[in-house]
Order: structure tokens, then sequence, then C-alpha cells
């Protein structure tokens, strides 16, 4: 095991783009060594990792796909080899399906949305909490899971299926966060809004967010940084009596 280095370690799931890359080279930045996972974009996973070892950090990018539990395994056991710690998980990746109203969607999609968005994140927690736990002789730690505004706004005629596996990521959080208050474990969880990131082409509107802005009260989208500010917030120490709680990253909508 190569324990070299003593700084924290953060791992990012589907920290490949977006608001994971963002956070990313934000906590390498501010001291971390950084994780991420990635499923399918290897050079934009190795360009992040770049970036992280620019700012002098340590750095690893493994592919998993957060809803196959065996994955999830193996990404930890690479986390324990190479890093020996993990102080911060970042419930990151997610998917989202193209625009469509309710009715239409099929099962296979329904299925996907919500292993990836909700039971994937209870996958990577389960191993964080069984290294982080007073209970495992861990040394504590924080868990950001990434909902969205949508768990709030149901995203009607858009992506109902999205907006209700991030509902049951919040009621996760919940959860898992009294269960593990006394255990040294933090457990948060924030909404982005309307963010500029890749994410709004998967759905089939690659400029959604300069169609909505009007209705933001701050008349216009975040940008990915912004919400990687509020994650690293959360991880860290001047968050230490901050458990179980939401914030909502979203221009005031």
């Amino acid at each position: 095991m190569d324990t070299v280095s003593s700084a924290p370690l953060i791992l990012i799931t589907g920290g490949s783009r977006g608001v994971g890359a963002a956070t990313a080279r934000l906590a390498a930045a501010q001291g971390y060594d950084v994780a991420i996972s990635y499923v399918s974009n290897e050079a934009a996973a190795l360009g992040v990792v770049a970036d992280v070892k620019a700012l002098g950090r340590r750095a690893l990018a493994v592919r998993a796909d957060s809803a196959d539990p065996d994955q999830v395994a193996q990404l930890f056991a690479a986390i324990d080899q190479t890093f020996g710690r993990i102080d911060v998980l970042v419930n990151n990746a997610a998917v989202l399906g193209l625009q469509s109203r309710f009715e239409d969607l099929d099962f296979p999609r329904m299925q996907r949305i919500f292993a990836i968005n909700a039971i994937g994140p209870m996958l990577c927690a389960q191993q964080a909490v069984k290294r982080m736990s007073f209970r495992h002789n861990g040394k504590g730690g924080s868990v950001i899971n990434i909902s969205s505004g949508a768990a709030r706004l149901g995203s009607p005629n858009e992506y109902v299926d999205y907006a209700a596996s991030k509902g049951a990521l919040e009621t996760f959080t919940i959860g898992l966060s009294k269960e593990v208050a006394r255990e040294g474990i933090r457990v948060n969880c924030i909404r982005p809004g309307h963010i500029y990131t890749d994410m709004h082409a998967s759905g089939g509107e690659p400029g959604r967010v300069d169609r909505v802005k009007d209705s933001i009260p701050m008349g216009r989208g975040g940008q990915p940084e912004e919400v990687a500010r509020a994650v690293l917030w959360l991880a860290g120490a001047e968050a230490s009596f901050i458990t179980g709680t939401f914030l909502d990253v979203t221009g005031g909508k």
C-alpha cells in the first residue's frame, strides 16, 4: 500500500466532466488528493487526472459504473491500494434520458435512471461508511450527494423519472445522515439548478440553460465551479456541525 501522502482523499463519481471535473480541480487546489470514477470517456478522465497532478496532488481515475456493485467494490479496492484512505465521497455520477412526457417512458429507461442516480450513490456510500465510520475503526468523513433542483420541481414534460430518482437520493441523505452521525460521518446534499454542463445534451437540448434562464431569479445559469465551491465547503471543517442538510445552488429558483 502506498501511503506516502498524508493529504485527505476525495472520491468524486462521474468526475470526468461538468460538476465532477470542476470539483476535482478545486479539491486539488485546496490540497486534496483526488480519485474519480468514469464510465466511458477515458480521455476526459485522464485530462482531469493531469490537471490534478499539475496542481501537485496525487490522482487516480477508475472506470466504474456506480450502478454495478462489483465495479463499485473494485473502485474502492483501487483507492485502498493507491491511497490507503478516503475522507470525502461525492456522489456525483448521474444520467438523464431524452426529454419526454411521463407516459411515454419505457421500463428499461426507468430502471437505468434509478440504478445510476439512486442505487449507485447508496452502493458507494456503503463502501465509504465501512472505511470512514468509527464503528469500523475509521477516522470519520463526509459524504456529499449531488441531487438536483428537479427533486423539488418535478421536471414535468421533461424528466419526471430523473426528478423522482433525485428525490430518492434526498430521502437516502436524510436517513443515512442520522444513522452515521455519531460515527464521525457527515452526510449532506447539494441541489444544483440549471448549470452549464454537457448533461443537457444527453436530454436532447444542449441549449436548455439559456432557454430557461429567465425563470431563474438571478437571471442566469450557473457554472460548474459554483457548484464545486459548495461541495468543497460542505466537505471541509467549516461545515463541521452540518449534517442532513440540503444546500440549493440554483440562483434562487
